[in-house]
């Protein structure tokens, strides 16, 4: 029999197959783009998450930035994220750019102090390295860019290629668009899972895009990383770059939305599956964003908020099919948000038989030590399976 839901809008989501060909469990932005893509190419699709979207997709800023997200030592996961930023014009029309709030108007990086702008200069050679199209700027450059910053600040590097959206939004569309029931899956294999409520489900290919808990699911190391941000809500246009400051030797960032919203981020803490916001989280982050843009300090503070990105040991994610036949759309960490399209067209083509659109060899789901199959105790895996996503 069907499953028919309904989103909060009220109006009918899309009927769930009793027989789908591809089941995906978890339904934040990996999950979720994964099922769209599969769907539009001709599967019955269906995605299971108690509380779809409400993970670190929920959280996330939205700073679509394979520059400022570059480190030493990580080409290939530079070359993954500039592969999804080709992706996301033609995923945010397909949505609707409005809807999702995608703007293409560059990031701004700040330094706050002298050691700051050192940091800062080792990546600027990064960028110059790579080849990436980066403008290096001094106090007064950055200051006629973001007028908002602190008169202090020691310079900065302005991207271009840079973007934004709003993850809500995306999910939101995403949700009107996938059919999904709310169960968890408490067994895996390639071809079949079990839903916490009982149910078997037979399909043609497992997915798993569970995030944080997929470690839990199937023994993949992949760890929590709690990230606590906070939303400030002011006039529209105050601040007018997505910024990400160095800010003695912590770093933040400062996402404008188009109406005022202004999400500030992260924190990085090895907390297990705690999602508490905690006063000294949101302090440290008030203190430093505040330090790098003094004049959001007379704003509305909206929201507290902690969701947990999905860490790999060496930071890449795992895409791709396992030994055991499933295929692995997990470990994004940072860049959930980023790397959805190419990860949703990856797995796409994987299953379809086609060649990847990336080469999927750096990401492969059997590059680390521990076994596969080994699966932790399920304690606490029915309350959330969302993908989780910086």
């Amino acid at each position: 029999m069907a499953e028919r839901l309904s989103h909060a809008g009220g109006s009918p989501k899309p009927v769930a197959p009793s027989k789908p060909d591809v089941i995906v469990v978890g339904g934040g932005i990996i999950g979720l783009s994964t099922a769209w893509q599969l769907q539009r190419d001709g599967a019955e699709v269906v995605v299971l998450d108690p509380a779809p979207g409400t993970g670190a997709s929920h959280a996330a800023a939205g700073m679509l930035a394979p520059i400022h997200e570059a480190y030493w030592g990580e080409s290939h996961i530079l070359r993954l994220n500039l592969a999804a930023s080709r992706k996301w014009p033609a995923f945010a029309d397909a949505l609707g750019v409005d809807a999702v709030d995608y703007r293409r108007n560059g990031m701004l990086m700040a330094a706050y102090d002298a050691d700051d702008k050192a940091l800062l200069d080792n990546l600027g050679d990064l960028h110059e390295r790579e080849g990436l199209p980066v403008e290096r700027l001094r106090n007064r450059e950055c200051r006629i860019r973001e007028p908002l910053l602190a008169p202090g600040v020691r310079g900065g590097v302005h991207s271009p290629l840079d973007h934004q959206v709003n993850p809500r939004r995306v999910v939101a569309e995403l949700l009107n668009r996938v059919p999904t029931i709310l169960v968890s899956a408490t067994e895996v294999a390639d071809n079949q899972v079990v839903a916490d409520d009982g149910r078997v489900m037979s399909c043609r290919q497992v997915v798993v895009a569970a995030g944080a808990w997929t470690g839990r699911l199937l023994g993949l190391p992949i760890r929590p990383i709690k990230g606590q941000i906070l939303r400030l809500s002011g006039p529209e246009g105050l601040l007018q770059l997505p910024v990400r400051g160095v800010v003695r030797g912590s770093s933040v960032y400062a996402v404008p939305r188009s109406d005022g919203e202004i999400v500030v981020g992260a924190t990085q803490e090895e907390q297990g599956f705690d999602t508490r916001v905690t006063a000294g989280g949101v302090y440290e982050l008030l203190r430093d964003v505040l330090a790098l843009l003094p004049g959001l300090s007379e704003i509305n503070l909206v929201e507290t908020w902690a969701g947990l990105r999905p860490g790999t040991p060496d930071n890449a994610p795992i895409i791709g099919t396992g030994d055991d036949g499933i295929v692995y759309a997990a470990g994004h960490y940072r860049n959930g948000i980023l790397t959805a399209p190419i990860t949703a067209a990856a797995v796409a083509a994987l299953i379809q038989g086609h060649e990847p659109p990336v080469d999927l060899s750096p990401f492969r789901p059997n590059r680390f030590a521990a076994p596969f199959g080994h699966r932790d105790p399920i304690d606490g895996i029915s309350g959330q399976l969302s993908e989780v996503s910086a």
